[in-house]
């Protein structure tokens, strides 16, 4: 019944969307014709020059699906994958055009949004939904020098008007969106074009207030965000930092509500980050663009610690010496912010120095949409599992899918955990009841962080609830994902694994009354695809012994690496048009 409300709902709410679009209704939505632009807001998005040379020579690579139009327009050929086309209407592709820097990229973007400008009215419906308006939104005035270098009085019309149908289009249906990231970045791009286009004071002032209240509701008191996605929070950031920079260079103050959320969310980007400088693999995160998280950490001026509680997104953070493990310890999001969250309760990642040694599977990149589903589930967390079942349900039905995307729709409904600091180290213990309804029992695991950070001691244990576990379904799991990097090997009492780094550094991980197993794994989110890896499992049954001690204890450091340095970027500020 909930899939069908939230259906229901996305249906209605795309009708109304299309009713005011015609102009039926909201006649309020009437936006003054652009006459010129002010400002470009920044881009701060990493570039490939090197793209140009392919799109001027008719291939589009997007989302790892590779199109060659031949001579016809991009926007006329037959679409791979939806990413694709979404990647393509969107025109995030222009600042490589730009990193180009030569007059034949810049005549070739002119003429593709001119060759899209007249093509728009036979556009597909993925080109007309809001979030992809957005994204085309807020490209085309970050890349309006590009664009309209050079350009003719007629073109220079041309591309005004359209961008006034943009902001039609977007304020026609921004408010039926789900309340996700997509709508808040759709409030960015409408503060963007305020800001950009002359005479648009009074859409700045609603779309200012609209960002606002977005902004509350999405933002965690923590800095993380609604989704529980570590990689939100850097997309967010991406796009909300150069507004910011924009609002100031038009001499229009960022509010309260505006400042208050980057300065709570630029702290969560660290908190997020194991050693080797990646995200913890959480909730749809997948491989992380490094390049483009220094250019955000960049602005972060207060370069402090991470917190270590994040409580209201449901994220523990352990830390001494060289050793981090940030643990997930929270329910799973709303169901219209859940489209890619997991099933990875009471899951954690953990690192030494600049090496990974517990992961979870991650998400994949969008070519790989095979493994989407399979990279949700419990099993690909390191994590307890009751009888290889997820303590999530996700919508898979095709027919719903299409409709809502694949959210979850039951899950733990409460989710316990405590933080305990003291001179010999931190523990947090959490519990879930993920698994009370269908098997009679709640899950439990106990980390402790001993203060040298060279010992890690768990326990993860299983406790009846109600009329407690089934005779025939109480075969349970506990899992540790290995990173690609560790090469493991099985002592020969089967108690104990030696896991070692490419570095040299080794930790053993043992297994305290049970054996541990070492069984095929895969880590999904590398930036070369899915890589073949290990996992530790022990296995149990909840009716003979219902828990598991296991510690995690360094035998040798690895050899120091030469430390990268990464430049500061993203300084360069608005454009003037």
């Amino acid at each position: 019944m909930r899939v069908w409300r939230l259906a229901a709902q996305r249906g209605a709410a795309a009708l109304r969307a299309r009713v005011r679009a015609f102009g039926l209704v909201g006649t309020g939505l009437v936006t003054p014709a652009p006459d010129r632009l002010l400002i470009a807001p920044q881009d701060i998005r990493t570039t490939d020059p090197t793209v140009a040379a392919d799109i001027y020579g008719g291939v589009f690579v997007f989302s790892g699906q590779v199109v060659e139009v031949g001579g016809r327009s991009p926007f006329e050929v037959e679409p791979p994958t939806e990413e694709w086309e979404r990647v393509l209407h969107g025109f995030g592709w222009l600042r490589h055009l730009r990193a180009a820097d030569t007059v034949i990229a810049r005549q070739n973007a002119r003429a593709l949004v001119d060759d899209w400008i007249r093509t728009s009215g036979k556009l597909s419906p993925i080109a007309r939904r809001p979030e992809v308006a957005a994204r085309r939104l807020l490209s085309w005035l970050s890349q309006s020098p590009l664009i309209l270098d050079g350009c003719d009085g007629a073109f220079y019309d041309r591309f005004l008007k359209a961008l006034g149908r943009e902001v039609r289009r977007l304020r026609a249906g921004i408010e039926d969106m789900p309340d996700t990231l997509p709508q808040l970045q759709a409030r960015l791009a409408l503060v963007a074009a305020g800001v950009s286009i002359s005479g648009q004071e009074r859409l700045l002032r609603i779309a200012l207030r609209g960002l606002d209240r977005t902004l509350e509701r999405q933002v965690l008191p923590d800095g993380g965000h609604v989704s529980r996605d570590p990689g939100a929070v850097l997309e967010l950031l991406v796009d909300l930092l150069p507004i910011r920079q924009a609002l100031s260079a038009r001499a229009v103050t960022p509010s309260s509500t505006v400042m208050g959320a980057i300065d709570r969310m630029l702290p969560m980007l660290r908190f997020f980050r194991l050693g080797d400088g990646t995200f913890a693999r959480f909730n749809g995160m997948g491989a992380t663009p490094h390049g483009l998280l220094a250019t955000v950490l960049s602005y972060d001026d207060a370069r402090g610690a991470p917190p270590l509680n994040a409580s209201h997104s449901g994220y523990q953070r352990l830390e001494a010496g060289r050793t981090v493990v940030v643990a997930d310890v929270g329910r799973p999001p709303p169901i219209a912010a859940s489209g890619h969250a997991h099933a990875g309760t009471l899951a954690f990642e953990m690192s030494s120095g600049r090496n990974l040694f517990i992961v979870n599977c991650g998400a994949p990149g969008q070519m790989r949409s095979d493994w989407r589903r399979a990279c949700r589930l419990t099993a690909a967390h390191s994590t307890i599992v009751v009888e290889d079942a997820s303590t999530a349900k996700i919508v898979t039905t095709p027919r719903l899918v299409r409709w809502v995307g694949a959210p979850i729709v039951d899950g733990p409904g409460i989710v316990e955990a405590q933080r305990e600091e003291g001179p010999d180290g931190v523990a947090i213990v959490a519990r879930h009841d993920g698994y009370a309804r269908r098997f009679g029992l709640i899950a439990e695991r106990v980390l402790l962080l001993h203060a040298s950070g060279e010992l890690i001691e768990g326990t993860d244990r299983l406790s009846p609830v109600g009329g407690g576990a089934r005779p025939d379904a109480d075969r349970f799991a506990v899992r540790f994902h290995l990173h690609p990097s560790i090469r493991a090997s099985r002592s020969l009492g089967g108690d104990s694994v030696v896991l070692v780094a490419p570095d040299g550094e080794a930790w053993r991980f043992v297994a305290l009354g049970t054996e541990a197993m070492l069984e095929p794994s895969v880590f999904l989110a590398g930036l070369q695809g899915p890589r073949r890896s290990e996992q530790i499992v022990l296995y149990g049954r909840a009716r003979l012994v219902p828990e598991f001690g296991w510690r995690l204890e360094l035998q040798a450091e690895g050899k120091p690496r030469a430390a990268r340095r990464t430049g500061r970027g993203g300084d360069e500020g608005p454009t003037l048009v």
